[in-house]
């Protein structure tokens, strides 16, 4: 019987949140980054490059390239095995100016083993509008290793992706009149009504009536003349006591468990135990006598069995005003670890669980 292994991982918060400053809670209207994306190729590589009979592409921009520099390929068949297409990404932080460096992800799309070792050449990269916005070029690392012999492959990490650190250059700015705005809003990264109201109180003790909480993820503030810059500045260090929701999330790939100090459980019984089936085959092979007629066979052999294990019985757990008393709860009835998660989805299905479950 398969079984999942499962960690309790419990984060017990003080009974008051540690103060944060307002941009760790929030993001400012206009101070964002912007995607970049482009197609490339990367050449140096020892063999590991993308296989052209399967890859067409790697051999359209490189003959394209080569054109480009004056060489005429044109009819030519080209086969090298150390080159590859790549795609290459990118994200322009706000407010980059034209020749600044930003750091690229370098990503092989074809049938390359690696990019160890390789250099991407002049690759423009585009935004949403299409326009090119900065162009990446340098050596790649690459943090996976991949080798191989005649008869076994073995790959750690992951070659076929690298980064190029401050591999590209900031050509064209993006036009944005920060400066010249009456307005800005606030943008909670985790919207709640009683944190928004605190961030509104803690700027209007601050700058005398200038937030307005016009929901529980956004405070628009009234610069009324005021540098945005400035405001900002002042603004972003100001500290107030996040409100967080009760939650319990559950990631079942890895078997983890993470509860919030809100988290409350009414009074439940729990019942629990295990049903083990095991079927064993063990085949067995009937030969006729020497020089008899006759042929070989096989005989079916099955062993079935079913063990009941004896579980916990059904016991129960008092309804919890605190983390350390829910923790206390569930380990009171002396379950193993990994039959944790379907106690938690039992005791939410009955509608005993006080919070908001999160299976990813």
């Amino acid at each position: 019987m398969w079984r999942l292994a499962v960690f309790l991982i419990c984060l017990a918060l003080p009974a008051l949140a540690a103060p944060i400053r307002i941009k760790d809670l929030a993001d400012f209207d206009g101070v964002r980054g912007n995607d970049l994306v482009g197609y490339g190729l990367v050449v140096g590589l020892n063999g590991t490059g993308d296989g052209l009979r399967n890859s067409p592409f790697t051999e359209e921009i490189m003959a394209n390239l080569l054109e480009r520099l004056g060489v005429n390929v044109t009819g030519e068949m080209l086969r090298p095995r150390n080159v590859a297409a790549v795609f290459v990404t990118a994200a322009l932080p706000p407010f980059s100016r034209s020749g600044s460096q930003i750091d690229v992800t370098v990503s092989a799309i074809g049938d390359a083993k690696s990019l160890l070792g390789g250099t991407l050449v002049m690759t423009p990269l585009n935004g949403a509008d299409g326009q090119i916005y900065a162009v990446a070029q340098g050596t790649i690392l690459a943090g996976g290793v991949a080798a191989e012999g005649e008869a076994a492959r073995v790959v750690q990490g992951v070659p076929t992706s690298g980064t190029i650190p401050s591999g590209a250059r900031v050509e064209r700015e993006v036009e944005f009149d920060f400066a010249g705005l009456q307005t800005l809003r606030l943008a909670l990264r985790n919207p709640d009504f009683t944190t928004a109201a605190r961030i509104e109180g803690a700027i209007n003790g601050a700058f005398s009536r200038m937030a307005t909480m016009t929901d529980a993820g956004t405070v628009q503030l009234n610069l009324r003349g005021q540098s945005p810059a400035h405001v900002l500045a002042r603004l972003e260090n100001l500290t107030v006591e996040p409100e967080t929701a009760a939650r319990v999330v559950v990631d079942q790939r890895s078997g983890t468990i993470v509860m919030g100090e809100d988290v409350r459980i009414s009074r439940v019984a729990v019942a629990q135990g295990g049903l083990t089936l095991r079927i064993e085959e063990s085949p067995m092979a009937v030969q006729p006598n020497p020089f008899a007629r006759g042929e070989t066979i096989v005989l079916p052999r099955t062993q079935a069995a079913i063990e009941q294990n004896p579980g916990t019985g059904l016991a129960e757990v008092e309804g919890s005003t605190s983390l350390s008393q829910v923790v206390a709860g569930l380990n009171a009835l002396g379950v193993a670890p990994y039959d944790m998660i379907d106690i938690l989805k039992s005791i939410d299905a009955a509608g005993a669980l006080h919070a908001e479950f999160v299976v990813r």
